[in-house]
């Protein structure tokens, strides 16, 4: 069964000129082109018979020929207040991936995957600790995102109904996208750039670049890729560490691309895109977050335009790894703000549900296993 899926074509897999050409040489006008992407990226439709203005023949050849099963949802988690969902899918060949919703006041963020697994080693990422499997197609990616937009719509239908109003169906289910849940984006480069370039079409779901962040670790070929390509997509570093040595056994990448380099890389991506930067920095107690590697950071820093989010660590069970105290966290930001770096604390979604990519995918493969 599953290699008789894998045959058909991912639908989402398609740009919107690779869909007319396939429509066109179906026999069908173009506007049918129009009208599939439509349904898919504005209606939110996963079913070709719910496409009620396509020819039944047409909608009859789609379903056989094509596929928009790309992910299939295994097991999901809420967070108690009810703000932080982390699915877990299973996509066509059987491997696994996560993604998570975090709803704000003003905001919903889906934190998508771009790799099954992750090949950047990062010893306190649970995703990092795997290995990689294989990269995401652009498909997979996108339709992670319409997953959680559909389930988004289908819960402001249903409030919409309880107060007995009409529901908005043209707003965006999901209004921000994060490229770090597993896997290294940049290290998927040409099936990201076309995830978003599918999510940003006007045609379609129209989600507006500055929207959508990519994080990486600090793949620097990456990282001048996109400042030459002037994709104006929000752009985050991992960095974790002030310094070379301590980098390097937190982010073994940082062995190919130390500090100097990366930071190079970063001023010239501010320079050509003037876009600021965000830095990830992750507290882990006694590791880096003393006063020292604050004031190196401050000094590391200087000068860029950047912002830094400072993230106490979540936990991942078997890790010696513990998350900065609070009072800590509080020196720490302190520092860099006292020097002049914008900094914010990020808060704490999903620690109940283990919101950090990979922990239920680990979960879910020692279930199987104990199944067997």
């Amino acid at each position: 069964m599953v290699l008789e899926m894998n045959r058909r074509l991912g639908l989402y897999d398609l740009n919107y000129e690779e869909l007319e050409v396939l429509v066109a040489g179906w026999g069908e006008p173009h506007f049918r082109a129009t009208q599939v992407w439509t349904w898919l990226y504005r209606s939110l439709v996963d079913d070709f018979e719910a496409m009620s203005n396509l020819p039944a023949a047409l909608r009859t050849r789609l379903a056989v020929e094509s596929d928009l099963a790309l992910l299939t949802p295994l097991a999901e988690q809420e967070s108690a207040t009810g703000e932080t969902r982390k699915v877990l899918f299973r996509l066509r060949d059987g491997n696994t991936i996560e993604s998570v919703l975090m709803n704000y006041y003003d905001r919903r963020t889906a934190c998508i995957s771009t790799q099954v697994g992750c090949g950047m080693g990062c010893v306190f990422c649970a995703t990092g600790q795997g290995g990689l499997a294989r990269n995401l197609s652009a498909g997979e990616i996108v339709a992670q995102v319409l997953y959680l937009a559909r389930e988004l719509r289908t819960a402001a239908i249903g409030q919409a109904q309880e107060q007995g109003i009409q529901a908005d169906l043209a707003a965006h289910p999901v209004t921000n996208i994060v490229f770090m849940g597993m896997g290294e984006p940049l290290a998927n480069y040409a099936a990201t750039r076309r995830a978003i370039e599918t999510l940003a079409d006007d045609r379609g779901y129209n989600l507006g670049v500055r929207h959508m962040t990519i994080s990486t670790v600090g793949l620097v070929p990456g990282i001048r890729r996109l400042a030459e390509e002037g994709l104006p997509v929000n752009l985050a570093i991992s960095l974790h560490a002030p310094d070379d040595e301590l980098r390097n056994r937190l982010v073994p990448v940082n062995r190919r691309y130390p500090l100097a380099e990366l930071m190079a890389a970063a001023q010239d991506y501010v320079a050509k895109t003037h876009r600021r930067i965000t830095i990830e920095y992750a507290l882990m107690a006694g590791i880096n977050d003393a006063v020292d590697q604050a004031r190196a950071l401050a000094t590391l820093l200087d000068g860029m335009l950047c912002h830094v989010n400072l993230i106490p660590l979540n936990l991942t069970p078997g890790s010696p790894l513990q998350p900065s105290p609070r009072e800590q966290v509080e020196a720490f930001r302190s520092i860099l703000e006292g020097a002049g770096i914008p900094t914010t604390v990020r808060i704490r979604r999903g620690i109940d549900i283990e919101a950090g990519c990979g922990q239920l995918r680990r979960r879910q493969k020692e279930l199987d296993i104990a199944a067997r």
